[in-house]
Parts: C-alpha cells; sequence; structure tokens
C-alpha cells in the first residue's frame, strides 16, 4: 500500500530542499522572495512556514542578512540517524569481536568532548548491559575518547583545552597534542587503568566515507602491553573496526594494513601520561 505525503509535508520539504541547495550553500543562505521563486510559492506563504520551521529549529536566521539557512536540529536528526545506522550495522561485527577476545566490546561517539556508549555488546551467553549504552564520560580518560580527538585540527583542542588545569595526568596542551599525534600515527589508542587497576582500554577508530572518524570499537585489555593476548586482542579490534569502516563507504578491510603490536613500555617525556603509546 502506498501512502502520499501531506500537501503541507511536500512544501515543507521543498523549503528545506531549497535551503540545502548549491545556490543555497554558496550565499550561505536564501532569503524569502528566492525561496518562493523557487518553490513557486507565495512569499506570504513562504515567510508564515519558515517562521513555524524557524521556532522547531528546522531552520536558522541571519540576523543581518535575514537569510535562511538549515537549522540545528536537522543536523542533531542527522547525526542521531547516521548513529542508528551505525549501531545497526555494527552488531554483527561487534559481537563477533567479543566472542573472538572473550570481552565486552563497546561502540563509542563523542559528544562535544565528552564520549558516548553507542552500544555495548557482552561476552557470548551474557545478557547485554544495556546500562552501559548512553552512558557519557570526559572524552581524554578514555582510550576510545582519545582516538576520537587524535583528528581534531590543533587549534581546536587548544580552545578547547586551553582553562583546563589537569586532563588526566596530561600537564599541558602541548602535550596533550603529541599524545594525540602518537595516537594518529599508531592507529589505536591504550590507556593503562581505564577500567580498573590492570585492566586498559584499547580503541580503534571507525571510518566513514569521507575518512572522518565517527565512531570508535573499545575493548578492555589486559595492561601488560607484551602479552600475546593483548596483540590478539588488539588485531581483532583493528580488524572490527575496518569492516565498521567500509560498512560506512571506507577503504576494504583486505586493504588495512598489517596490525602492529601494542608498544612495551619506555620512558615516556610526560610526566603521570598513561597511554601506552607514549609510555
Amino acid at each position: 500500500m502506498t501512502v502520499e505525503m501531506t500537501s503541507g509535508l511536500r512544501r515543507d520539504l521543498d523549503l528545506l530542499d531549497a535551503l540545502s541547495s548549491q545556490e543555497a550553500i554558496a550565499a550561505s543562505g536564501l532569503g524569502v522572495n528566492r525561496i518562493a521563486e523557487l518553490c513557486q510559492r507565495q512569499k506570504s506563504q513562504v515567510s508564515r512556514a519558515l517562521a513555524s520551521m524557524l521556532q522547531a529549529g528546522l531552520v536558522e536566521r541571519d540576523p543581518e542578512t535575514l537569510a535562511y539557512r538549515c537549522g540545528w536540529r536537522l543536523f542533531d536528526l542527522a547525526a542521531a540517524t547516521r548513529e542508528s545506522h551505525l549501531v545497526h550495522s555494527a552488531r554483527p561485527s561487534m559481537e563477533r569481536l567479543a566472542g573472538s577476545v572473550g570481552r565486552p566490546a563497546y561502540l563509542c561517539a563523542l559528544r562535544g568532548y565528552n564520549v558516548a556508549v553507542l552500544s555495548a555488546e557482552p561476552i557470548a551467553h551474557r545478557s547485554r548491559n544495556a546500562s552501559k549504552e548512553g552512558v557519557m564520560v570526559p572524552a581524554l580518560h578514555t582510550s576510545a575518547g582519545r582516538v576520537l580527538m587524535s583528528e581534531r585540527e590543533d587549534i581546536t583542542v587548544r580552545t578547547a583545552f586551553a582553562h583546563t588545569p589537569a586532563m588526566d595526568g596530561i600537564p599541558s596542551v602541548d602535550a596533550l597534542l603529541e599524545v594525540l599525534r602518537r595516537i594518529r600515527g599508531a592507529g589505536y589508542a591504550h590507556l593503562d587503568g581505564e577500567f580498573h587497576k590492570g585492566l586498559a582500554g584499547l580503541a580503534a577508530p571507525v571510518r566513514d566515507f569521507t575518512a572522518g572518524v565517527v565512531a570508535a570499537v573499545t575493548v578492555p585489555v589486559s595492561a601488560d602491553r607484551n602479552s600475546s593476548a593483548s596483540n590478539a586482542v588488539l588485531k581483532e579490534t583493528l580488524r572490527c573496526a575496518a569492516e565498521l569502516s567500509y560498512a560506512l563507504g571506507h577503504s576494504e578491510p583486505s586493504r588495512v594494513a598489517k596490525p602492529p603490536m601494542l608498544v612495551g613500555p619506555r620512558r615516556c617525556p610526560t610526566p603521570g601520561c598513561r597511554d601506552a603509546l607514549c609510555s
């Protein structure tokens, strides 16, 4: 059975189509007259519709030029849709990861400068731990957060943490940028004591078709970076992240480089840093 859209919904979608056009993007928005012309509607009708959409957050209006653009709620809906798709498509790979390493696996994403758990896959034969899903913690306190932060622009990181006195053992923004640079180069993060003493967090990035990092796969792993078990978990975690990236339009899993070994302890120039890549 085919259900037709209501005429009001169709007209509102026409307005949003106009505001997402290349012309609107190039001009940083469109005025009421131009929108009415593109949608072949009366200016008064378009003006009333845009006023309602403005209140709902579906559009925003430049106070100086009076031009309309797509609003914040559309971007929130788009992000939620992407994450919902990611969680649904990721479940088989996350279940395989948890089963192969014998540890729970978490799919995480950034919320500002916090990390949210999108899904938590238990070890086989255990019930799903839904209490973990939706939990948010400061990004720098987790391996997933550091992976997700690792490709932010330096100026963005400096601005965000310029007035933060202590960043989970990292004494300065310069030291933080060095930690993120090492993670970016290695392709994963390993954070000692993330879950509890003796149990580190291991995280690998998930990329979409733009090659940007949109999520991270995290598993708890022994803090002993030289153990064969820890390196086996690293290999499986990287493989899972590559599978999810491929599902989002990134490179094929078969083309992912051979995973590196976890880095053993060595002298760190940053006192108190718990990241395995620089400690």
